[in-house]
């Protein structure tokens, strides 16, 4: 993975044989308490969710000194350490994740990142897992409809990049037409 500082990235990874890698409601939690620990130092957050095989970070790397952005040691350690975490939790070993994260840059086009942003909450809807976007509680849609006051991603930010809908109802209106998967992960 490499990341150039101010260039929004689509990072995913799943399951090792697209097994699970969130087992319980506490698992999801403490995977967010890893990337605001190990990945948020480094980039703005601007949308994420958890399924439970797989997980989607839409991400801005911030401006660092450094010729390896802290982002790439960032990301392996929170998720070498949510593994270790769940190891020790469920009694089992090895790796959960897939070898490679997917650091997908994004072009700079904001229609297009307005799509993969998208995209990213629509999975729970996509994959069956819930009916409405408000239902899954493991993506920060909930949060830009107004729905649930998390810190997590910088919202400020995230508006700054793409054309959000200012408004809670239009926003929500926006995100249910659905994106198909090939405009997002054929890129």
């Amino acid at each position: 993975m490499q990341f150039v500082p101010q260039q929004p990235y689509h990072v995913y990874n799943r399951g090792n044989n697209r097994e699970t890698v969130f087992f319980e409601p506490a698992n999801y939690l403490y995977f967010l308490r890893k990337v605001r620990q190990h990945i948020v130092p480094h980039s703005e957050l601007l949308a994420y969710c958890l399924m439970p095989n797989h997980f989607h970070l839409l991400l801005c790397p911030l401006e660092t000194p450094q010729t390896i952005h802290p982002l790439y040691r960032g990301v392996g350690t929170a998720l070498s350490s949510y593994t270790q975490g769940v190891n020790q939790d469920r009694k089992r070993t090895g790796s959960l994740f897939q070898a490679k994260t997917k650091a997908q840059p994004l072009a700079a086009d904001e229609a297009y990142l307005r799509t993969c942003f998208r995209y990213i909450h629509q999975n729970p809807v996509r994959a069956g897992l819930v009916g409405r976007l408000e239902d899954w509680p493991s993506s920060s849609y909930r949060d830009y409809a107004g729905l649930r006051s998390g810190s997590l991603c910088n919202q400020a930010v995230a508006h700054g990049l793409i054309d959000l809908p200012q408004s809670s109802e239009l926003f929500r209106r926006e995100a249910e037409n659905m994106i198909p998967p090939e405009y997002v992960m054929g890129q």
